[in-house]
């Protein structure tokens, strides 16, 4: 497996991290575009708060994990410096978008806008010593908990007498951010918090009998038979169980592992395209039409977090199927995301796995699912 590992730390290190570096720093005025074309030309300045956060993380995750390159430090503090400016209200809550020079444009209704924010400051704070940066994580944590059960507050629309769902993501989210938030937090919180989130995903989302994760579960964990309540989508659950792995891998839990691993090969065969190859983004549980026009879009994301899902679960148990998978879900993601002319990934396919768009960043697309999944593939991987 070392000649894959080789493969995405070099893609890592020599394509993706240069193309950031190259066109996305606002030197004037702080921050990240991410609005880039095929070729790195911005073509949109606005700056979306959870992809400063996340672009910020990633290269403090890089100077922290790979190597200690000043670059990279100085690369997370322009984003950190730029968040700590204007990505707040007056409660501490993080906006969604902002102008180039940082004016609010979306006010803060999406939580994981602070999530991604809290990844960045611990990351940065861990790299370079700076206590305000640790404190504004732990705050940030802090304040996501308040919030968990009602994120979006008075910003959301939902009339939540006689339909009142929950959503996977959350649970999901913050089973990762309490593991990068560990070295900050108190250790009872730590385990309190993990433990809840294991719980929610593996026992409440995650049907047992059908190894499908739902997205959205009325309040007391049953199925509602709604758009919203068939919706699943593959790639979610699947990155869902590779934070799986990481507790189980924390904890020893061999089962979570194995378990993570079960449901990964589940909806991994379950969401592939068997025309035309590849994962949809969106499926109906019961086949009916789903409720996003989208839903058999092909997504860069999707297929990175399913080959760092692949790659942990062989590492963790060895389970020949997962490096068939990974070999398949490689080769597709190789011949039709990757662009060697310009560099990086496209990040939206039409079914048949053709280019519908592109560009390189967006108002979704930044900084982070790309070098993330090459990193962690990579080290998955280098010593299989």
């Amino acid at each position: 497996m070392n000649q894959y590992a080789r493969i995405y730390r070099d893609a890592l290190l020599n394509d993706v991290v240069p193309f950031w570096e190259k066109h996305s720093l606002d030197r004037e005025y702080g921050g990240y575009f991410t609005c880039l074309d095929r070729d790195g030309e911005v073509f949109d300045m606005d700056k979306f708060v959870w992809l400063q956060g996340r672009q910020a993380w990633t290269f403090a995750m890089l100077y922290n994990k790979v190597e200690k390159n000043p670059a990279w430090l100085e690369t997370s503090r322009l984003g950190i410096d730029f968040l700590k400016k204007h990505g707040m209200d007056a409660e501490g809550n993080f906006y969604f978008s902002l102008d180039r020079k940082g004016n609010p444009l979306v006010q803060p209704y999406n939580i994981f806008s602070d999530c991604f924010a809290a990844m960045a400051f611990s990351q940065y704070g861990q790299a370079s010593g700076d206590q305000e940066s640790l404190d504004l994580a732990v705050s940030t944590f802090n304040n996501i908990l308040e919030r968990q059960h009602n994120p979006k507050g008075k910003y959301s629309k939902i009339i939540p007498d006689y339909r009142p769902l929950k959503g996977f993501s959350l649970p999901m989210i913050l089973s990762n951010l309490c593991l990068e938030l560990e070295p900050l937090l108190d250790k009872i919180l730590v385990e309190e918090t993990i433990n809840a989130c294991v719980r929610e995903v593996m026992e409440v989302f995650l049907d047992k009998e059908s190894l499908m994760v739902y997205e959205n579960l009325l309040e007391d964990g049953s199925l509602s038979d709604s758009f919203e309540g068939r919706l699943i989508n593959p790639g979610h659950g699947i990155e869902a169980m590779w934070f799986m792995m990481d507790i189980a891998k924390r904890r020893d839990d061999k089962a979570l592992a194995t378990l993570a691993k079960d449901v990964t090969l589940n909806l991994l065969d379950y969401g592939w395209d068997k025309e035309f190859g590849g994962i949809f983004y969106f499926l109906d549980r019961k086949g009916h039409p789903p409720q996003q026009l989208e839903w058999d879009q092909k997504l860069w994301w999707v297929h990175l977090e399913t080959l760092v899902a692949l790659a942990k679960a062989y590492q963790m148990t060895g389970d020949a199927a997962c490096m068939d998978w990974f070999e398949k879900v490689h080769q597709y993601s190789w011949k039709h995301f990757a662009d060697p002319e310009f560099g990086e990934w496209y990040g939206y396919l039409n079914r048949r796995g053709e280019v519908l768009l592109p560009l390189k960043g967006g108002k979704w697309k930044g900084c982070f699912h790309v070098p993330r999944g090459m990193y962690q593939v990579w080290k998955a991987l280098e010593n299989e």
